[in-house]
């Protein structure tokens, strides 16, 4: 079995995952693991699909198809996962709302080697003053061999700088 790797988009309408779900097992695939979310009505997602070899080119071919009806796919030949040990850390991050603040949490993340598995992020209004506060939860693989009390230090630093507030705990 050949493992893909797809990307999906199209503007939301009721159906979508039903019209990649049919492609995808008519040509003999099996659908794996996926996140998908509907945000500013547009739909996305990623998912893994296993797809018997013979059947990779086709199933790529009417995955394109998808596009006449207005679902844009890419596909891509699953990487393989790295031989590295990883502690895995939730990281939540709440603070006032202003441009910069992914930017300067991952380059920091990145510096140290530290792998961004997954992030959410959403701006909201404050309880009582409808200020708009910014929030993030991620999922954090974090090398062996950075001590969480170095990476603890060096996100708290940031977090004064951003006059953020964040969390750092060990992933389900």
């Amino acid at each position: 079995m050949d493992h893909l790797v797809l990307t999906v988009i199209a503007e939301d309408q009721p159906g979508l995952v039903e019209c990649l779900a049919k492609c995808i097992a008519e040509h003999g695939g099996n659908w794996l693991e996926s996140r998908m979310s509907r945000m500013a009505g547009q739909f996305a997602g990623i998912l893994r699909v296993a797809v018997p070899a013979q059947a990779h080119a086709d199933l790529s071919e009417a995955l394109q198809q998808l596009e006449q009806q207005g679902i844009r796919v890419l596909v891509a030949q699953s990487g393989a996962e790295p031989e590295r040990r990883w502690q895995m850390i939730q990281l939540q991050l709440v603070g006032n709302d202003r441009a910069g603040i992914v930017r300067d949490i991952t380059q920091l993340l990145a510096r140290h080697g530290v792998n961004l598995e997954s992030l959410d992020t959403d701006v909201l209004p404050a309880p009582m003053t409808n200020e708009l506060l910014f929030r993030a939860d991620a999922r954090l693989a974090v090398p062996s061999e950075l001590s969480l009390d170095e990476l603890q230090e060096h996100l708290e630093t940031l977090a004064d700088d951003l006059m953020v507030e964040l969390k750092l705990q060990p992933a389900d």
